[in-house]
């Protein structure tokens, strides 16, 4: 297999109703927005919002992420309604593992536009990308049982339950909490 940095894999492509696209320098400001927008509803499953106090702190995290979608090392998208600038979530490819290669899909929705769809459009398309264009073998997406929102989106996208990993990490509020573990295979060449 070739080096990760010399793998292709699309800066943008779109499905029916996205604009899907790597991060890039000045994407800040939006992230910014999207983020404190919806800070509420990220806090209980995820402490990285803490990161986001300020815009310059965002535009670090998209450069950040731009830097390691070109190394191959986390493939980070920015989800876009088609036609506009308005960013409606984040998803992407993370735990990166070439050698397998297998990765696990993270993404969150921007709270003004949950309940449309979009993560559950995104996942299917970003899955699909993994297996057919990076020859993924296995495709994860991990969450708290009681983020139904997520178990949902895994569902929806033809994910299948594999396992449940008791009091496998802290949660935000310090306590233990369990994860679950949905998995799409791609082929086993």
């Amino acid at each position: 297999m070739k080096p990760p940095i010399l793998v292709d894999f699309p800066e943008s492509f779109e499905t029916e109703r996205l604009f899907i696209r790597s991060p890039l320098p000045g994407d800040g400001p939006e992230v910014h927005a999207a983020i404190r927008e919806s800070v509420e509803e990220l806090s209980p499953w995820m402490a990285w919002p803490k990161e986001h106090r300020t815009v310059d702190d965002s535009e670090a995290s998209a450069r950040r992420a731009r830097v390691a979608f070109q190394a191959r090392s986390e493939l980070r998208l920015h989800l876009y309604l088609k036609g506009t600038d308005t960013l409606v979530g984040i998803a992407g490819l993370q735990n990166v593992d070439w050698d397998v290669p297998k990765f696990e899909i993270g993404y969150w929705c921007r709270t003004g536009h949950t309940g449309h769809g979009y993560i559950t459009e995104a996942v299917k398309a970003i899955t699909s990308l993994a297996i057919d264009t990076l020859g993924a073998r296995r495709v994860e997406i991990r969450c708290d049982p009681t983020n139904h929102k997520s178990v949902s989106v895994a569902k929806r996208a033809g994910f299948q339950p594999e396992a449940t990993l008791h009091n496998n990490e802290r949660g935000t509020d310090g306590n233990p909490r369990d994860t679950l573990i949905f998995s799409r295979l791609g082929a086993k060449n």
